[in-house]
Order: structure tokens, then C-alpha cells, then sequence
């Protein structure tokens, strides 16, 4: 099977378009447009759907995946062996537009020459994430294993920032002119964040943040994606949802959604960094380093608890700051 035509298939279904793979490896659009038909072809099944935004994996194209971003992987591993130093740090977020995936991007402006790739291993189960770390699969994951004991013992993770919570509102919801709100505020209020995978260290958040403050949360429902989400926000005058302060969200002008600050506490979700224990890629002391550097958030602030526990390999490596 040829690599290249996995390799093209991979990045293009990580970033979502064809032309922005193929800027990516350094070919023309026909080219991985060729490759992925070829492949297509081979495997007798469509892998994507075009839309208007780009392509989308077909259920064949989800399934095929993981197994042909391990082939890719073992490919990459395979050629460092030979030539040390010369693979680009790969880092997995949970999304493109997540904060994570926004610090980053601060990060390489900041340090252009960085050979920076970042991924998304699309994963709800942070332990398979722990896995691609120990396998090489990628040199870190912005994940976190909310029971440090059970981390392996060749796998370290270290507190990374907290990311402060939004409300994300339609303009008819009876909250929409606040210019800030206290988790008090928020009771008896429909908050809908769908699709929240259960053992998935977000489930286990918002399991605490309810309790805590007596929040409706409601997961109800399969997510359909960011943008169906918008669409009802926009159209609902009683359901809201919360969002990251750095989560990147784009809607038309005319849906109106507003984002308004939490505070009083302010409601942080505490974001880890997972990497090797022993000889981690050099590019991490950098990006470590920067995430040293990112504010702590003002006022009080509300953590889980599995948040206030001390990470493997936090001493000395990454004080604990918020973005």
C-alpha cells in the first residue's frame, strides 16, 4: 500500500480540506487528490464526502483511520531511526480550535523556526492517548489521566494552564445581556454540552462542576458538531452551553451568540500535558517552557478535584499556571 497516499489521506483528515493538506506535504491539491482515489480504489470504499467547507470522513474513512495514522506513524518512526533529529515535535490536541491548539499557535509565532505538527488522535479515552505517547505515535497529548496512579510508569504528566470557562448563549436567552455571571446565576438554566463520552476525563468534569454548584447539564443527545450546536444556541431562547476563554468558535453575524465571563468563581478546567518519561523530543523544553510563562487566572477559582492532586513530574518542570 503506498505510504504517501496514507499519509495524504491522514492530513487530510485532521485539517478537513484537501488544499490545506496538500500545502502541508509540499504537493498540488491533484496530487493528494489523486493519491486518495487511488487508495479509495484500492479499498473498493469511499473514505470522504465533499461539503462545502472541505471534506468529511465517511464512516468507512473513521474506521480506516486510526489504523492508517499507525501505519503512518510507524513509517515516520522508521525513518528517525536513521536520521536522529530530524522529526518535527508532534503534539496531539483534543481539537484545532481548542485552546490548546490556540497556545500553541501562539507558541510558534513566538519561535517561527519550531518544526511544529500538531495533531488530533480524535480519541474520547485518555488512556489511548497515554498509549500513543508511550508507542511514539506522538511526542506529547494534551490530555489528562484524572487517577495519576494510573499513569505507566515510562509516562509523565504535568499540569500545563487552566482554561477559564464562558458562557455561550443565543441573543433571546434570559441571560444574554449580562455582562458577566456567577456560577449562582447559572442554576435552574438548561446548559447543554453534548456528546460527553463517559470514563472521558471532560464527563468526570462536569459530573464535579453540577454537584458543586448545582448546575443543569445536560448531555443528552449525540454531537453533531460545532456547528449544528451554534445553530441551536442561535434559534433557543432556554438552552446555553460553556465554552473555553481561548476555544476558537466561528458562527455567522446573524445567529447573535454571545460569550460571557464566569467569575466569582471563575470556573477553570485544568488542562495536563502527557509526555515520555525518559528522553522526551528536545522541542517539548520549549513548549514547557512557554506554558510556564502563560498568567495566572485572577480571583478565586474553581478546580476539580483531581486538579489540586500533584502530577508525576510536576516539581521543577512546569509550575502550575493558569492562561
Amino acid at each position: 500500500m503506498d505510504t504517501e497516499a496514507l499519509r495524504s489521506f491522514v492530513r487530510a483528515a485532521e485539517l478537513g480540506r484537501i488544499l490545506r493538506a496538500a500545502a502541508e506535504l509540499g504537493v498540488t491539491q491533484q496530487a493528494v487528490s489523486k493519491r486518495i482515489a487511488a487508495l479509495e480504489r484500492e479499498l473498493g470504499v469511499r473514505l470522504f464526502t465533499r461539503t462545502a467547507r472541505g471534506v468529511e470522513l465517511t464512516l468507512d474513512g473513521q474506521a480506516f483511520l486510526p489504523h492508517a495514522r499507525s501505519i503512518v506513524a510507524g513509517v515516520e518512526r522508521a525513518l528517525t531511526a536513521v536520521r536522529p533529529g530530524s522529526r518535527a515535535l508532534r503534539i496531539d490536541v483534543l481539537g484545532l480550535r481548542s485552546a490548546q491548539a490556540v497556545v500553541l499557535h501562539d507558541y510558534w509565532r513566538s519561535h517561527p523556526g519550531t518544526d511544529l505538527d500538531v495533531v488530533t488522535l480524535r480519541v474520547d479515552d485518555p488512556c489511548v492517548a497515554v498509549a500513543a505517547v508511550q508507542a511514539g505515535d506522538v511526542d506529547a497529548s494534551f490530555r489528562t489521566v484524572t487517577d495519576p496512579d494510573a499513569l505507566p510508569p515510562d509516562v509523565r504528566m504535568i499540569h500545563a494552564f487552566d482554561s477559564p470557562l464562558e458562557l455561550l448563549v443565543g441573543p433571546r436567552h434570559p441571560l444574554a445581556s449580562a455582562r458577566s455571571l456567577t456560577p449562582a446565576q447559572l442554576r435552574r438554566h438548561r446548559i447543554w454540552v453534548p456528546g460527553i463520552a463517559p470514563g472521558s476525563e471532560w464527563a468526570e468534569f462536569y459530573d464535579q462542576l453540577a454537584t458543586d454548584f448545582d448546575l443543569r447539564v445536560d448531555a443528552a443527545g449525540p454531537h453533531f458538531g460545532d456547528e449544528v450546536l451554534l445553530d441551536t444556541l442561535a434559534d433557543s431562547a432556554d438552552v446555553a452551553t460553556l465554552v473555553g476563554a481561548r476555544d476558537r468558535y466561528l458562527w455567522p453575524a446573524d445567529h447573535d451568540l454571545r460569550r460571557i465571563p464566569v467569575a466569582d468563581p471563575t470556573l477553570a478546567y485544568p488542562l495536563s500535558l502527557v509526555l515520555p518519561g525518559t528522553n522526551p523530543h528536545p522541542g517539548l523544553r520549549g513548549v514547557i517552557t512557554h506554558l510556564a510563562s502563560l498568567p495566572t487566572l485572577p480571583g478565586t477559582v474553581w478546580r476539580p478535584s483531581w486538579a489540586t492532586a500533584p502530577h508525576r513530574g510536576d516539581s521543577g518542570t512546569a509550575p502550575q499556571k493558569g492562561s
